[in-house]
This record gives structure tokens, sequence and C-alpha cells, in this order.
């Protein structure tokens, strides 16, 4: 991963995700955590999936794997996955609809192609981040909640085109119910529109998903795959280069630092270790219909040396 501090008024770093591979050429880029800047308001994870063209009879398998502490947001722009979990949803997600799963005292969940999709192949391009639970919450009983795209808001004005998935924004409100104060929306800008960025959020971000984007009056372009950290209190004005969508996600940060080790996230180290220890002797609740499941990664061995 590389990071970049920035020169530009206002921006505070840009972050090149790495890609990972992670099979049959579907690939992933990981801006959340960085060896820099490990969270954005409340995010604490952002992936970047695909986009990728899945051949007759290939799709999408994430087996079945635990999470604590965190909110998974589920967030396609092409394609469809079927969210199955612990606590019995069955849900396909599709472009610009959201689905938001609280995996509070423990939640497992697979991700996969359905049949019907799988065999006829297709796209799938989306983006999935987690957000990190207040820790009065943490421990909370885990839920699912789907949000159809068309129960978002749709803000059109001036050649922009914002979908608010959470938070609020230009005097609209999400319905999607968040666990503490944040922003997370879909902007579409046409070529040289303009879209400002309010201080109503402590920190900030935006991810360039196509396109490029200018700040007015300075020199310079953010190209696509790029995660733009804006420095708090920084009001800027951004300009399209060509065609461009952006994600902009932030809010208030946690007071308390966060843990984090594969899928868990905790303000206590202790609380980790002991989830780790509950999925090795699987102790989470199984997800009704599969038998499958991700063993947890084994522990990176010591560096010794002559």
């Amino acid at each position: 991963m590389s990071v970049m501090p920035s020169e530009m008024d206002g921006i505070e770093m840009v972050i090149l995700p790495p890609v990972r591979d992670l099979g049959d050429g579907f690939q992933v880029r990981r801006a959340l955590p960085s060896a820099k800047r490990r969270m954005v308001g409340p995010f604490i994870f952002f992936d970047q999936m695909g986009p990728t063209l899945f051949d007759t009879g290939e799709g999408l398998d994430v087996r079945p794997h635990p999470h604590i502490g965190l909110a998974t947001v589920t967030y396609l722009l092409e394609g469809e996955i079927l969210h199955r979990d612990s606590v019995g949803s069955v849900q396909p997600i599709r472009p610009g609809a959201v689905n938001w799963m609280t995996a509070g005292s423990g939640i497992v969940h697979s991700e996969r192609t359905a049949p019907d999709m799988r065999a006829a192949g297709g796209p799938l391009f989306g983006l999935q981040t987690w957000v990190a639970l207040p820790t009065a919450l943490e421990e909370s009983a885990p839920s699912f909640i789907h949000h159809p795209a068309d129960a978002l808001p749709l803000i059109e004005e001036e050649g922009r085109s914002i979908k608010l998935i959470a938070g609020t924004m230009l005097g609209q409100a999400s319905p999607v119910k968040t666990a503490s104060d944040m922003i997370y929306a879909d902007v579409a800008l046409d070529h040289g529109a303009r879209f400002r960025v309010e201080t109503d959020h402590i920190e900030r971000a935006l991810y360039v998903i196509s396109g490029a984007i200018e700040v007015e009056g300075q020199t310079g372009a953010f190209e696509m795959n790029q995660l733009v950290v804006l420095k708090p209190g920084a009001e800027i004005l951004l300009r399209a280069r060509g065609a461009t969508r952006l994600m902009l996600v932030g809010g208030e940060p946690l007071p308390e630092k966060r843990h984090i080790y594969w899928n868990f996230v905790s303000s206590s180290a202790d609380r980790i270790e002991q989830a780790k220890e509950d999925w090795r002797a699987r102790r989470f609740a199984d997800v009704p219909g599969e038998t499958e499941f991700i063993p947890l990664p084994e522990e990176p061995k010591p560096v010794r040396y002559p």
C-alpha cells in the first residue's frame, strides 16, 4: 500500500490501495486500514470488490466467517450477491441497495453468487465497508437490515447525482440507522460539475470509483482507485475531470482505539483473543443451510535472526 502526503490545501493524504487477487481474476482493493491511516470517522475497513466479469458457471464464494464489534455495509455498483447469516437472513443485494449487518457480540455470514446468476455469469463490482461500533454497543445483539435502492434519498442538481447511503446531507436523511455520527454517499458528477464537501463531519475521505477530481483553484487531480483523506475542518470545492463517480465516507471518530484482527474489531484486545478462540472451537452460531467455513488464519511466525 502506498500512502502519499499531499501539498494541496485541505488534503491530508492520498492512499493507493494494493490489489489482491482472490482467484478467478476477482480482485479486491483495500484502502482501510492502512499503515498511516487506520480509520476515517467510524470506518475501519474499506474494500473495493472488482470490477470483474464472471464466465458462465463462475461466481463469488465467500464461505461462512465471523465478525464481532462492527457493522458491515455492503453496497453494489454492478451485479448481485446472495447474503446468508446466522440470524437467519437470506437476502440478495443488488446495485444501489444497502445491506447493513450489525455483528455486535458475534455473527457469521456467507456471500455467494446465487445459482441462477452463476449459471448466466455476469459482472460484479461493489464496496464493502466496516463501521466500528461505539463501545457501549460492541456486545449488542447481532442483526441484519436490508434497504432497497428506492428507499435511499437521491439528490439530483446541476450535473450532480448523489445517493445518500447513510447519514444526513444537503437537508436529506438516509433511513439507514447508524450507531454513531457518519456520512456515506455515492456521488456521480458530469464533466466539469462541481461538488462542495461540507464540514458537517469531522473526518472525511473521498474514494474515486471512475474519472478524476480536481480541487478548485489548485493544480493536479486525483484519479480512480485513490482514497483522498481531507483535513478536519477543510471545506473544499471539487470539479470533475470527465464523468466521475466517487464515494464520500466519514464521521465523528470514536474516542477509544480499536483493535482489528482478521474479521474482528473491538476496543478490547482480550475480546479479540476470546473471539479467535470461540471461532477455533466453533462456538459461533452456524449459518442455516451452510456447512463450509473459513478457518481462523494462522498467526504470523516471528522472524528469527541469526
